[in-house]
């Protein structure tokens, strides 16, 4: 029984496995089948439905020069999977989990900031890209910022050329607390209790930065700032921060605050794009992000842009998917807009991309 290695990458839900590898002796590729690949929740047995996962997971199976790759319709690292090759057994235990460019964020530690760092394989100063974080991913592991979001590893496959910062903002999360509490709350309220992005923290944030322009590794020029939800409020806020580091902003769905509704409308001459979905969870966010991008421009920013993406947008990425779904899930599920953000869906990065400060 030989060791398997399980490939993963951070895909739109999360961290996911898409295949296994591992040497085989035989000359024909043995036969293979896999269970236990869907997660114990009604959206994903749903899903499941749709993409044949419930059926038969398998994609297809390799054998060449002794290696046997076997890729899988994707599921959740969390699925309690057992892998079947000829009459062997494979589970989570059996193997090493090697997961697509997130691996290549190097952990690091500067006083009370944790963060990881993509580093290019280039010569001189590069570009580099700051990525704040959602709610979900705030604590001091050093790890869910990177392998339980999508968006810092698909900067670094997409930008490979450039530096990709992902700091993590402390914190506890509690989803069934913050389900509850985005609900009830008003635009007045939510203001109120802990942010994971504060000021104090953002500007030891800045200091890592300006330390990285100071010893000639990045382009002072090209500094962007970009995040989602909590991240997105992070972004907002740093560019009251530090706004004289970045060329450039993208925040998506950013939590719409007195305080961040105040940040965005002083942005007058700060090159920023917000996304949000049509609709999402935090039901008056809309109003507060076009207000404040309408004020931009009454104050002469060319530079302020909004684009809100349409339930065929999202479907275009997998998001929204489930007919049946109620009006308060679908909300749920649009807030990852930062899916097709991330994409590129509108030129929004590559606009960003393209800015000098």
């Amino acid at each position: 029984m030989s060791k398997i290695t399980i490939l993963a990458r951070v895909g739109h839900s999360g961290h996911e496995i898409y295949g296994f590898s591992t040497t085989c002796k035989e000359k024909s590729a043995p036969k293979v089948s896999i269970t236990g690949n869907i997660l114990d929740t009604d959206r994903d047995r749903k899903l499941a439905q749709m993409d044949g996962r419930d059926k038969d997971g398998i994609e297809s199976v390799e054998l060449e020069n002794g290696e046997l790759k076997i890729l899988v319709k994707p599921f959740a690292v969390a699925c309690p999977f057992e892998l079947t090759i000829g009459g062997d057994k494979y589970t989570a235990a059996d193997g090493d989990i090697a997961t697509d460019w997130a691996d290549k964020f190097q952990a690091r530690e500067k006083g009370e900031v944790k963060y990881r760092l993509y580093s290019p394989d280039c010569d001189g100063p590069r570009p580099l890209i700051l990525f704040l974080h959602g709610g979900g991913e705030q604590g001091f592991d050093n790890y869910a910022q990177i392998y339980n979001c999508f968006g810092a590893a698909k900067l670094a496959e997409n930008y490979p050329d450039c530096y990709v910062l992902a700091p993590q903002a402390p914190g506890m999360f509690d989803p069934s607390k913050v389900t509850k509490t985005i609900r009830a709350m008003t635009f007045a309220m939510s203001g109120n209790g802990p942010q994971g992005w504060t000021r104090e923290y953002l500007g030891k944030v800045a200091d890592i930065v300006r330390g990285m322009i100071a010893d000639g590794t990045v382009i002072p020029e090209r500094v962007y700032v970009t995040g989602m939800s909590m991240g997105g409020a992070g972004t907002l806020r740093m560019l009251n921060v530090a706004n004289d580091l970045f060329a450039a902003a993208v925040p998506i769905c950013p939590s719409m605050t007195p305080e961040t509704f105040s940040i965005l409308k002083g942005l007058t001459h700060t090159r920023i794009w917000v996304t949000c979905a049509y609709l999402d969870h935090t039901y008056y966010r809309h109003k507060y992000i076009v207000d404040g991008i309408m004020a931009l421009k009454d104050a002469g920013n060319r530079d302020a842009r909004l684009t809100m993406f349409t339930p065929e947008d999202l479907e275009k990425y997998g998001l929204s998917i489930i007919e049946e779904e109620t009006l308060e899930q679908k909300a749920g599920w649009n807030h990852a807009c930062w899916v097709p953000t991330y994409y590129d869906e509108y030129g929004v990065m590559s606009w960003m991309m393209n800015q000098h400060k």
